[in-house]
């Protein structure tokens, strides 16, 4: 069984109560490794290192240039052990080989994109109303930035946060989910290859009460950054207000895929299977709530149905198949469990609806893709995040009624609109309260456009230009020159 130690200025070291904890292989549900588990000294001192890296020695003096210049290392080393790094995210989150690759081979653009912007980050001379003064704004690193990320895609959501924060001038402790920290400190070695200092980049693994919560209370914390649920958000968010400390949050989604009458079927059809089921409903903008218009309800849903029957389910290190496991064991009783609650609110089962019992599942945590109809947007399964391959198909019966149903939510992380009218595409697009709105496609994302949600689905945005600002302060430098001299009780 593998060992997997924290990472701390810039050395894998054991915890330092002496505790492990096992981490489990979700497509045979047994474990494969032992993580550390951390406590709030193992945060003291991960902290403290950051700050130090942040504040003294060869980054703290570095140029943007030359921040840049390492985040391109790190893309390198990320691209030439991309298969490795799939695979090992495959091992513990029980996610598809097909898509952990993808994100992999993606991953290194995130690290190209913001060390090209390293440096290209510009105050601005301001033209005063006071004559005899210069004025003139900069930017500069927040310092320690605490990374909080969950378990459904480690290393991309890390990524997210982590190059932006580098390229910021910033240093960084992670914590990872205490379900899938693996990928996590295999990739951290690849940031010591490349050439960062100790203490630049910290891992400590653990659970949430007892690293998470110090992480975030820790006084040399300027930031938190977190993707997770929405209730253990505005816990973070709440002990994050009691030191002022800035805040970025990707939280929970129940988005709406509006499918109308005049949408290409098949197109519409590949769209909701990809929303919902392609990563086994395992991610926040999953599209769990799926609209249909009244006149092509029963035609959409048929076909829907024909096709998610073909659905391999299997192995999730096999490239062909197409449905895996569920990552974690409590997951996987949420996921049942609101199934049972949909039967009991009255929805209908038409597919799916129990574990996963074919041959090739084996002894994982498998759930069968689900579909409900006869869902009434009131109903929990509805308003609430599942977080598994279940659907709720809701019938509307036009475009204000779409609107009305879609917006009815807490959340408001995205949407997707299936139409050849391109009037009603952009009247959606302006309707629809989310942060990400598709038209014609579902789940596309890239390092070049901001996402973030609307409403109880999180503060700030993630990826794009405007991004790094997220990870940077303002300061605003004034200088007297020749202005004359004046009362010093009175404001000028």
């Amino acid at each position: 069984m593998q060992i997997f130690q924290h990472y701390i200025d810039g050395k894998f070291v054991d915890p330092s109560g002496g505790e492990w904890f096992e981490t489990i292989n979700p497509f045979t549900a047994k474990p494969w490794a032992k993580i550390a588990r951390g406590n709030a000294d193992d945060v003291d001192m991960a902290v403290k290192a950051a700050h130090r890296a942040s504040t003294q020695g060869p980054w703290a003096s570095s140029t943007a240039s030359e921040r840049g210049a390492l985040l391109h290392r790190i893309g390198d080393l990320v691209a030439r052990e991309a298969e490795r790094l799939a695979a090992i995210e495959v091992r513990d989150n029980g996610k598809l080989m097909a898509e952990m690759l993808a994100q992999l081979r993606y991953i290194p653009n995130w690290y190209y994109y913001y060390g090209g912007l390293a440096d290209k980050v510009q105050g601005t001379v301001i033209p005063l109303d006071k004559r005899g003064y210069l004025n003139y704004t900069r930017y500069e690193p927040l310092g320690v930035v605490a990374v909080i990320t969950p378990w459904n895609s480690p290393l991309m959501l890390t990524t997210w946060k982590l190059a932006p924060a580098l390229a910021a001038g910033n240093s960084v402790v992670i914590k990872p989910s205490e379900f899938t920290s693996a990928s996590v400190l295999e990739f951290v070695k690849l940031i010591e290859e490349a050439g960062a200092p100790a203490g630049l980049v910290n891992v400590v693994t653990g659970f949430g009460n007892e690293v998470g919560t110090p992480l975030v209370e820790h006084p040399d914390v300027a930031k938190v950054a977190f993707t997770g649920s929405d209730a253990t958000g505005k816990r973070i968010y709440a002990a994050a207000a009691q030191t002022m400390k800035h805040v970025t949050m990707e939280l929970g989604g129940k988005s709406p895929n509006i499918i109308f009458a005049d949408a290409d079927m098949e197109e519409a059809v590949n769209g909701a299977i990809s929303g919902i089921f392609a990563a086994t409903g395992q991610t926040c903008l999953a599209g769990s709530r799926l609209l249909v218009e009244d006149s092509v309800h029963d035609v959409f849903l048929d076909r829907l149905i024909e096709k998610v029957r073909t659905a391999r389910m299997g192995d999730p290190a096999n490239m062909d198949t197409q449905v895996g496991p569920i990552t974690t064991q409590p997951q996987y009783a949420k996921v049942l469990d609101y199934i049972d609650i949909a039967k009991k609110e009255g929805a209908t089962l038409v597919i799916g609806g129990e574990k996963g019992r074919r041959p090739e599942c084996g002894d994982g945590w498998f759930v069968e893709p689900t579909i409900f109809k006869d869902v009434e947007n009131s109903m929990r399964i509805a308003q609430e995040e599942v977080f598994g391959p279940v659907l709720s198909v809701i019938r509307f019966k036009d475009e204000k009624d779409a609107v009305r149903i879609a917006n009815e939510t807490i959340y408001g992380l995205a949407a997707g609109v299936w139409t050849r009218d391109i009037g009603r595409a952009i009247r959606m697009t302006e309707a629809l309260k989310a942060g990400t709105v598709w038209v014609n496609t579902y789940r596309a994302t890239s390092y070049m456009s901001p996402f973030g949600g609307y409403r109880q689905s999180g503060i700030g945005r993630e990826n794009g230009a405007e991004m790094i600002k997220e990870y940077l302060q303002m300061k605003s430098v004034w200088m007297n020159f020749d202005a004359p001299s004046a009362n010093p009780f009175v404001q000028r």
